[in-house]
């Protein structure tokens, strides 16, 4: 596997531990400022900045499955609402606090992905995300039936994270979370198994022949992805302060796909760059255009589309053509920092994996 090391400058280090760039810290610099600065630090773009960081930090950990190992998981809402009604049931019946609740969503989540990896893993493709899917509508249909536990429906009130009635506590919270997803995530995908997942995503029998078990690679990255969307619904829940099985539905994931996939499939972070321009649009569209439901799926059709034909890789793809590859020594080392490779992973490595197997 070629390995590559930041230079020497102690900058460099700590952005390679971060897994980010010169250009990925300014960014995250600006958005910790938004707040600040005016108009964003009026209360509806603030939460409009909260959906966005939001969802970027879904399509970074749905990405994590369908960019690396080729699984579309359409149920993935349902998991993320798994998370959350857990941690408002345990708050509601118990009194648990919501940062433990949090937590206890993330592994809910995490036992159901292992359960739905175990039972849809062995299939490929469309089968395995069909039966995702299945799942999805069997935990959305539980939530709507159990009225004695989550009030279908009728909405099950939850205690917030914060008593302030600012959002800017909740902006910094999912900001930090998105984040710290995209470092597990990334290192993750630095590792040998990361390796393995794209090897398996690239060519299944090629892998399967050279050692690696697909089933269980493929399941360890699903059950990852879940348990983060799980942590996820934690915070939704207890940021709306109410959960209604809508938050499961499959309009929800397409969603998130449609942020991933624009961003870049296999990219990690290009759902997260798009996710902040593009929800407050969409924000836009559903507050300007509110007779007009619907609309913004409409227009994720119509992006995504666009996308498959002009730039299979998405907005990753359209980044690394005139950007990463660049002559010029100041934007190569903004974009790329001081490891001098790309952040993905080349299919020079991943084909390694292939003469030198992980067992």
């Amino acid at each position: 596997m070629e390995k590559t090391t930041p230079s020497g400058n102690p900058l460099d280090r700590l952005l390679d531990l971060l897994c980010l760039t010169p250009l990925g810290i300014s960014a995250l610099i600006l958005l910790a400022l938004l707040p600040l600065i005016p108009p964003f630090n009026q209360e509806y773009l603030i939460r409009w900045l909260i959906s966005a960081a939001f969802i970027a930090a879904l399509s970074i950990a749905f990405d994590f499955t369908a960019g690396y190992i080729g699984i579309v998981n359409f149920g993935y809402c349902a998991i993320m609402g798994l998370g959350g009604y857990t941690s408002a049931i345990l708050a509601d019946r118990i009194g648990l606090t919501p940062w433990l609740g949090m937590l206890a969503g993330a592994l809910a989540a995490a036992v159901l992905g292992f359960v739905i990896g175990i039972v849809t893993l062995r299939l490929r493709g469309i089968f395995a995300a069909c039966l995702a899917w299945f799942f999805g509508l069997a935990l959305m249909g539980l939530a709507t039936k159990l009225m004695w536990l989550t009030r279908g429906p009728l909405g099950l009130r939850v205690d917030r994270l914060f008593a302030s009635s600012s959002n800017v506590s909740f902006y910094y919270l999912i900001l930090t979370m998105m984040v710290i997803i995209y470092v597990i995530t990334r290192w993750t995908t630095r590792t040998k198994m990361g390796l393995a997942f794209k090897a398996i995503g690239q060519n299944m029998e090629a892998a399967r022949t050279s050692g690696i078990n697909p089933v269980f690679y493929r399941i360890v990255n699903f059950t990852l992805s879940c348990m983060l969307a799980g942590w996820l619904g934690g915070f939704y829940a207890h940021f709306y302060g109410i959960l209604t099985p809508d938050v499961m539905a499959t309009a929800k994931t397409v969603e998130v796909l449609a942020v991933a996939y624009i961003g870049g499939r296999g990219s990690l972070w290009g759902g997260a760059v798009i996710a902040f321009p593009f929800i407050c649009a969409m924000e836009l569209v559903r507050s300007s255009l509110s007779n007009l439901p619907g609309l913004n799926l409409v227009i994720y059709g119509l992006l995504l589309m666009a996308v498959m034909i002009y730039y299979p890789g998405g907005f990753a793809q359209f980044f690394d053509t005139y950007f990463r590859r660049t002559r010029s020594r100041l934007l190569g080392y903004l974009v790329n920092g001081g490891r001098n490779r790309p952040d993905a992973i080349s299919d020079r490595q991943a084909a390694a994996i292939i003469s030198n197997p992980i067992r």
